[in-house]
């Protein structure tokens, strides 16, 4: 997320405000406290940690992150009243979603939603029947809204329809001319995925965005509008799930990592037979990983 993003700007003086309590010297909470204290995403809380450290109010060293000097006014971010976009909004929506487990039947109160995501009620309507769409909310017969909920069968139905539109992506891909730029985009996620595999013992937090990133750069190839909307859900669903579980986590990625590389490097070789069995057996794990941590997230 850009640092010029309203929402970004807003979670790094909430930050500030959480230094500002503390002493010079001792250390910062872990991500996933911070995360819950800021009402954000990982990502998020980790772009503005790196901020911290780039203007020398926090030592960050591997997991350490020691306050070394309290903010000042000065190191405030201006922010205005703008209302959040329309992917601002998918994201606030599906952060609420996931991470504070809404259960399946909660009515939602339009108004309330509108004060709390700073959007107007006619656009939270206009969203609302845009994930009817999907069947992730129902309209009620005497007006308002259901959350029908994020379950198992949700989530096993929208990892089949994954696997159909990226494997189609896949084929698509692998019919680009030589001088199309999805090759050396895909140079480049090898060289991402590269590197985060020499440091995963202090970056594996950072695989769940090269993951979006990775699927979004293979799907980038299919020009459908009804495809483009439903990867985006599908990409905030799985982007979002790695919050959930994070029972060996580390080895998990590592097993990404090396899938997405398998993966990378036959599409690279235009070998078409390799490409499409990469792909399968990643976007099946992917399944059965989002499966498991659905329940996890359920049973905690």
């Amino acid at each position: 997320m850009a640092r010029t993003d309203e929402r970004f700007r807003s979670a790094y003086n909430k930050l500030l405000d959480i230094c500002a309590t503390m002493d010079v010297g001792s250390q910062l909470p872990a991500e996933v406290v911070l995360a819950e204290q800021m009402e954000v995403s990982r990502t998020i809380v980790r772009t503005a940690l790196q901020k911290l450290d780039e203007e020398d109010l926090i030592d960050w060293e591997g997991r350490q992150k020691t306050l070394i000097r309290r903010p000042e006014q000065s190191h405030r971010l201006s922010q205005s009243e703008s209302a959040p976009s329309d992917e601002e909004l998918e994201q606030l929506f599906f952060e609420w979603i996931l991470r504070f487990d809404v259960p399946a039947g909660t009515s939602l109160n339009i108004a309330q939603l509108s004060r709390q995501f700073g959007v107007p009620a006619h656009s939270l309507q206009e969203f609302m029947s845009g994930l009817s769409r999907f069947g992730l909310v129902e309209r009620r017969a005497k007006g308002g809204w259901i959350l029908s909920g994020f379950t198992a069968e949700f989530a096993v139905e929208l990892s089949d329809f994954r696997l159909v539109l990226e494997m189609n992506a896949v084929r698509q891909l692998l019919s680009l001319p030589e001088d199309h730029d999805i090759w050396p985009k895909l140079k480049e996620l090898e060289h991402e995925h590269e590197e985060l595999k020499k440091d995963l013992k202090t970056r594996y937090h950072d695989f769940s965005t090269l993951d979006e990133k990775f699927h979004s750069t293979v799907n980038s190839v299919v020009k459908n509008r009804f495809v483009l909307e439903a990867q985006k859900l599908i990409s905030l669903i799985f982007h979002y799930h790695y919050m959930w579980d994070k029972h060996d986590e580390r080895e998990r990625n590592a097993a990404a990592i090396e899938e997405h590389l398998e993966w990378i490097r036959a599409m690279l070789a235009h070998d078409r037979l390799h490409s499409e069995e990469a792909a399968l057996k990643h976007l099946r794990r992917s399944k059965e990983t989002l499966l498991a941590s659905l329940k996890d997230h359920k049973r905690a």
